[in-house]
């Protein structure tokens, strides 16, 4: 096909009603978008193109079902992933839609890449300071065969240990299907469809493309948990602010914290672009628990480097960890750096892959704060910014205050 990437920037219903008229289009179509932002903007393009006689079609979207479509008995919003996924899987089969025919028109661009790059510049928020932006590592393959090939490798391969090999950071047992999903060069159908119905590996394949579903869902009925937890009483939990916090934030985000199997997480990020998931629990976990700072940091940096950066994922996975979402976990459930590395990454594999400043030291020493090592002898490996008993304990201090503040509030 000799198709081409039109380049924009600017409003969209002024360019897309622009770019109607200059190929002579009486429609426009378009994947639906669940998100806050998103349903606004569709909204108001939809009214823009109206004006013109241009009709805009939202067709399908980026999930098995759509968000807004899985309901309790009542019609009510489902808030606990277990009886969604009862109901998800339920609405199925989740058939693929042939390949339609496209005739492609070429219309000029009238923006570069570099364009939108400093667009999304002027967004980079003030927090970050002096923070890398630049990814270390190669892109994944992009597109749709390379998602289509990336499915095969899975289902032919790792798919059948996965329900119990997701977990341990240094194997390659995961899917890496996630930035293919985000950006639609795979739609989930296709992937279920792959994965099959048999095995527990494949069980829990699906399960894990549900819970991305359920948190669409939650985000399209609770529009404000982008910037507020679900929970109230969290509202009063006491965060930590100013510049020592923000350096504190700049610390775990470079991965210097002295806690390897942190640092070996956070610079995972900023070498892939990527993050294996429970190494996000983990990290979540010590940002808000450990160091005290408030989610909403995390998830923005989270957004910021992840490949496969997904609004409703993102803001409610750190929302679960958090302890403040729907179905989360209690806020009193605190991960262990030590703990976590003892069980799955207990030859200190994954550490030793981003922390290679700690290479000469084995497990189980490596696996401690300050890689285990005599720091005075060790310069190139930080000092362990927090003790993780006392900061654990002052977690749960802050929140009992959380807890009376609600109790106390109007």
């Amino acid at each position: 096909m000799d198709a081409a990437l039109v380049l924009r920037s600017g409003d969209p219903a002024r360019e897309l009603a622009t770019l109607a008229a200059e190929v002579g289009a009486s429609t426009v179509v378009i994947s639906d978008d669940f998100a806050p932002q998103g349903r606004r903007r569709d909204q108001v393009v939809a009214e823009h193109l109206a004006e013109a006689g241009v009709e805009l079609v939202r067709r399908s979207s980026p999930y098995a079902v759509d968000p807004g479509t899985v309901r309790g008995d009542k019609g009510n919003a489902i808030k606990v992933f277990s009886a969604f996924w009862r109901r998800w899987e339920a609405i199925g089969p989740h058939v693929v839609l042939p390949v339609p025919a496209v005739r492609w028109r070429a219309a000029p661009s009238t923006a570069t890449l570099d364009d939108l790059v400093a667009r999304a510049g002027r967004l980079r928020p003030a927090l970050f300071g002096d923070l890398p932006d630049e990814m270390e590592g190669a892109l994944p393959a992009a597109g749709e065969r390379a998602a289509l090939l990336a499915l095969e490798h899975f289902v032919e391969g790792p798919i059948e240990g996965y329900a119990n090999d997701r977990d341990v950071f240094a194997l390659p047992a995961t899917s890496r299907l996630s930035p293919h999903l985000r950006f639609g060069t795979l739609h989930p159908r296709t992937a279920l469809r792959a994965a099959g119905g048999g095995g527990k590996g494949a069980a829990k394949f699906s399960s894990e493309l549900c819970w991305r579903e359920f948190y669409a869902d939650v985000l399209f009925h609770n529009p404000q948990s982008v910037r507020e937890p679900l929970q109230a009483q969290f509202r009063h939990l006491p965060w930590d602010e100013g510049p020592a916090a923000e350096a504190a934030f700049r610390t775990w985000a470079l991965g210097r914290t002295g806690i390897p199997l942190v640092d070996a997480a956070m610079r995972q990020l900023l070498i892939d672009g990527w993050m294996h998931n429970r190494a996000r629990m983990l990290a979540a976990s010590f940002l808000v628990k450990h160091l005290h700072l408030d989610w909403r940091w995390g998830a923005r940096w989270f957004m910021w480097r992840l490949v496969d950066g997904d609004l409703a994922s993102n803001t409610h996975g750190w929302q679960w960890t958090a302890g403040c979402g729907t179905d989360a976990a209690p806020f009193y459930r605190i991960f262990s750096p030590i703990a976590q590395a003892e069980r799955f990454d207990p030859n200190a594999d994954y550490i030793h892959t981003y922390v290679p400043e700690l290479s000469g030291i084995s497990a189980p020493a490596v696996l401690q704060p300050g890689g285990g090592v005599d720091l005075l002898s060790q310069a190139s490996y930080p000092v362990p910014m927090v003790d993780l008993k006392a900061e654990r304990a002052e977690a749960l201090r802050r929140l009992d205050v959380a807890k009376a503040a609600n109790q106390a509030a109007p």
